[in-house]
């Protein structure tokens, strides 16, 4: 059975923060860096937003996508990457404490959050051809 198409990751993150404003930053804010704890998760409501590791840009987030999650379920609470707002964004955000709650509550954000993941890891994945 296939699953249903429910509200963009991003989207739940919004209707579940506890925040009655989105958070606004500007082109090139720094949202968080790598080694710092990772307190919150962000849903990306408008804008994009750049990761890097190691200096190295990774990948290019849009709106609708969710970011930050791992510093909340890895037992080391640290970020790995930094994220970087490529425009101007609108983030909703959770703590972990949130994103625990919701995660019980509402098990299809859960799937949209590892939906999100997984979409975004297969960029990464390699053709067998591009392997000489």
């Amino acid at each position: 059975m296939p699953l249903s198409q429910p509200l963009q990751p991003a989207t739940t993150v919004q209707i579940f923060q506890r925040q009655p404003n989105l958070k606004v930053v500007a082109a090139g804010e720094v949202i968080f860096e790598a080694g710092q704890p990772g307190d919150y998760m962000y849903g990306l409501i408008s804008g994009e937003v750049e990761e890097f590791v190691d200096g190295v840009l990774k990948e290019t987030i849009y709106s609708g996508d969710v970011f930050g999650v791992g510093a909340l379920v890895h037992p080391d609470g640290q970020r790995v990457s930094t994220a970087i707002a490529k425009t101007e964004c609108q983030l909703a955000y959770i703590d972990q404490e949130r994103f625990l709650y919701v995660v019980q509550e509402t098990p299809m954000f859960a799937i949209e959050v590892v939906r999100s993941y997984s979409n975004r890891l297969r960029h990464f994945k390699k053709h067998p051809m591009d392997n000489p």
